[in-house]
């Protein structure tokens, strides 16, 4: 009998090691994938920001093209944000949290949100100035604020009603925390999203944060929403409490802790750009980016050279080494990668500075990086101030 039990509890453990291998193998697939999306997505996102970027230039502050291609500018780096956050879900990386206001960043969700409900939803907003700062991740607070309001507002796209998003500091006492598991005595911020829709019931509202847990009918939602913001909160420290009674709407309201660490500043929207005259040679495989970056680096005062790919680089190269400043190419391009060709290039002037832009980065570590000699590694899409710092910064250097 004993034998047989052994074998069992062998045959159970060689079952989870397999459950666990492939587990890892999925979500080292789920990697790979992400990366290969990612680097096409942020492609097609820097020709949004990109593009955004040059036409702001070009008309008149406060009028409302202006304020439009603002919009449609901090939506693309919004985007670029939660490519970041995919890659890092699938990496299992750790977040990288710091102090912010939240006040600012819930106004730009709803701002963005605004133009996307129907006719029959009103809105009603209350952020209290004066909050102190929370501990986050500026990405994960606008998905909570984004899932939340758009739950509530798929819960009145029947018949309308009012959506109301409110942003408090609260502090909770040893009594308060009772119906808080969870939280302890403090101050937090308290968000609450409200609607008037249909409600929810108590059935329901016991299982609302399960993962892929849904009332949606098929194609309108996977479920995942409510169970990433309850993550997302919970590991804040915080909490998130659902109340609701059918057809009388439904509410969430969450609560995330102080701190009294200052918050960072953030980069200016009006910023002195770096200008200068060398000579850049600019390599992509992609049309729409190298007329963009050669189009932004012709606006700082920069002569540009441009190449189609790696092999034509090489050769423009070869037959002009002498003339060129700095080689600013992307990373991953057909026949020959941007590492590849950065060896190839210092092989005929070591001096040379060269940049690499890329949109995933998954096979470029620090210790490549150094061995080559490259000079800096900027993530696209790259916004024009920072692109214009880099290149500055590097050139002054030498």
């Amino acid at each position: 009998m004993q034998d047989i039990t052994n074998l069992k509890q062998a045959e159970e453990e060689t079952k989870h090691l397999e459950s666990v291998l492939a587990q890892s193998q999925k979500m080292e697939a789920i990697g790979t994938l992400a990366g290969g999306i990612a680097h096409d997505f942020n492609n097609i996102l820097f020709a949004v920001t990109g593009y955004s970027e040059l036409a702001l230039g070009e008309v008149e502050p406060g009028s409302q093209v202006h304020t439009l291609l603002e919009q449609i500018l901090t939506a693309g780096i919004r985007a670029t944000d939660l490519v970041s956050r995919i890659l890092t879900f699938s990496r299992r990386n750790e977040t990288e949290l710091r102090p912010l206001q939240a006040g600012p960043l819930v106004k730009e969700a709803l701002k963005l949100l605004r133009s996307s409900l129907p006719s029959t939803i009103e809105f009603f907003t209350q952020i209290d100035s004066g909050l102190e700062n929370i501990r986050a991740d500026p990405t994960q607070i606008h998905q909570i604020v984004m899932n939340l309001c758009t739950n509530a507002a798929h819960a009145m796209e029947d018949g309308g009603g009012t959506l109301s998003v409110t942003l408090t500091q609260v502090t909770l006492t040893e009594s308060d925390i009772r119906l808080h598991p969870g939280l302890r005595a403090s101050d937090y911020l308290k968000l609450v999203i409200q609607d008037t829709g249909r409600g929810i019931s108590k059935e329901v509202i016991e299982r609302i944060y399960d993962p892929y847990f849904t009332t949606k009918q098929e194609g309108k939602g996977t479920g995942l929403g409510l169970a990433v913001v309850h993550g997302i909160v919970t590991a804040y420290g915080g909490s998130i409490c659902a109340y609701s009674e059918p057809g009388k709407g439904a509410a969430f309201n969450v609560y995330l802790p102080t701190i009294k660490e200052e918050a960072l500043a953030e980069r200016e929207a009006a910023i002195s750009l770096q200008t200068g005259t060398e000579h850049i040679l600019l390599v992509d495989d992609e049309p729409d980016l190298v007329d963009i970056v050669e189009r932004i680096l012709t606006r700082l005062g920069y002569r540009v050279t441009t190449a189609s790919g790696s092999l034509e680089a090489l050769d423009i190269f070869q037959k002009s080494y002498d003339e060129i400043d700095l080689v600013l190419t992307d990373l991953t391009m057909p026949k020959m990668t941007g590492d590849r060709l950065a060896m190839e290039l210092m092989k005929i002037n070591p001096l040379i500075p060269i940049v690499i832009t890329t949109g995933c980065g998954l096979n470029l570590t620090d210790e490549n990086i150094a061995a080559i000699g490259i000079k800096a590694v900027i993530p696209k899409p790259v916004p024009e101030a920072e692109l214009a710092g880099a290149i500055r910064g590097i050139l002054d250097a030498e």
